[in-house]
């Protein structure tokens, strides 16, 4: 096996141990909220710790990895990372949680940086996109966390057990991989700005990730919910909706690169803009279980590319660092994410859910527009 594959093999554990123990915690949110005996309006504001150590974790992050190089910072953030997971589990009141969630939510997202840097690093030396395959590591591993959750909470087994095994495991496949990270990845001792603002074609690009994310983040939370509320469906049914719209992201970007390579990098984003924006149109015009989770398949696919493909793109940068690029690009897409699911939550509010959803298939339409300014 040549080093090209090891390290492709390397990569994409990392990428499924980051995503097993993201899955994990968030498989037994409900356990963690029954046990502490949260409110709903208790827990968003214990939960808005996780978003918020990520996204101070984020200009911080490429500067660590363009001083240090990406492989020393993906070992000690993955390694660090594995372990907060127990932190959460074995918190035992709200002053313990918050912490635990930020820690979480801070190296969490150093790792982000890192593991993405070097997965354009290797993309660049195949000289062909791969990177949506690593992305669809991270949304397998989310499957497989959540069936060992539902495990777990079946088998009535405590979530700081259920959390220390994960670790365990997780640590496995980490330190299997570390051996196979690229070392060529060199740190630059210059003195560099811990933040810079990205220029022009890479404001561009992170624009194109937070209308991508701002979908993203509200079929994660808001899906199950329209579902409910104006499908009226059955609430044994309302997960199969989530379950369709992860199954077509998961699997779409798998076979991503391949199409990319077919179609170009500026041609995918358009239609995953477009695919994007489609498919919340028939969620909103056709209320019907069956059209709405065909839509929230469309989404999927939609929403699955972009951000593989914009972090490909960013990382290629010739005015900035790879890390600096990626940090700067992924501060905007993560600021989607973070500000999608309450924007929907607020426009429900004073309007109506429908509406909210209708609103949000314009971000797709913009990924389409933005996307043609690319190829020019």
């Amino acid at each position: 096996m040549d080093n090209l594959r090891k390290s492709r093999i390397g990569i994409g554990a990392v990428f499924f141990a980051y995503g097993l123990c993201f899955a994990s915690w968030a498989s037994r949110i409900p356990s963690i909220q029954q046990a502490m005996e949260l409110s709903d309006s208790a827990l968003g504001l214990v939960l808005f710790a996780l978003p918020v150590g990520s996204l101070i974790s984020l200009p911080l992050s490429g500067y660590l990895v363009a001083r240090y190089g990406s492989k020393i910072v993906v070992i000690i953030s993955a390694s660090i990372y594995t372990f907060a997971l127990t932190g959460i589990g074995w918190a035992f009141n709200l002053f313990t949680l918050i912490p635990a969630l930020f820690a979480f939510g801070l190296v969490g997202n150093t790792l982000n940086i890192a593991i993405n840097t070097q997965a354009v690093s290797l993309e660049g030396k195949y000289g062909r996109n791969i990177l949506a395959t690593f992305h669809g590591m991270w949304s397998l591993a989310g499957f497989a966390g959540a069936g060992i959750g539902a495990y777990m909470i079946a088998e009535s087994i405590l979530t700081q057990y259920h959390f220390m095994i994960v670790w365990v495991l997780a640590l496995s496949i980490l330190l299997f991989s570390f051996r196979f990270l690229l070392s060529e990845d060199t740190a630059d001792n210059e003195p560099k700005p811990i933040f810079a603002w990205p220029e022009k074609s890479l404001l561009l690009l992170g624009i194109i990730a937070f209308c991508s994310m701002i979908s993203e983040g509200a079929m994660f939370d808001w899906s199950g919910v329209y579902l409910k509320k104006v499908v009226q469906v059955k609430q044994d049914w309302v997960g199969i909706g989530y379950a369709a719209f992860m199954v077509a992201m998961a699997g779409s970007r798998l076979v991503a690169d391949k199409l990319t390579h077919h179609l170009g990098v500026t041609k995918m984003l358009q239609v995953s803009g477009l695919l994007t924006g489609i498919g919340l149109l028939i969620i909103v015009i056709f209320p019907k279980f069956i059209i709405c989770v065909i839509g929230l398949l469309i989404v999927g696919v939609g929403v699955s590319s972009v951000v593989p493909l914009v972090y490909s793109m960013a990382g290629k940068s010739k005015q900035m660092s790879s890390s600096a690029a990626l940090a700067s690009v992924s501060t905007f897409g993560f600021l989607g994410f973070l500000a999608g699911p309450p924007i929907i939550g607020l426009i429900s509010g004073a309007v109506s859910l429908k509406l909210a959803f209708a609103l949000l298939s314009l971000m797709g339409i913009i990924v389409f527009l933005l996307s043609r300014k690319l190829s020019k």
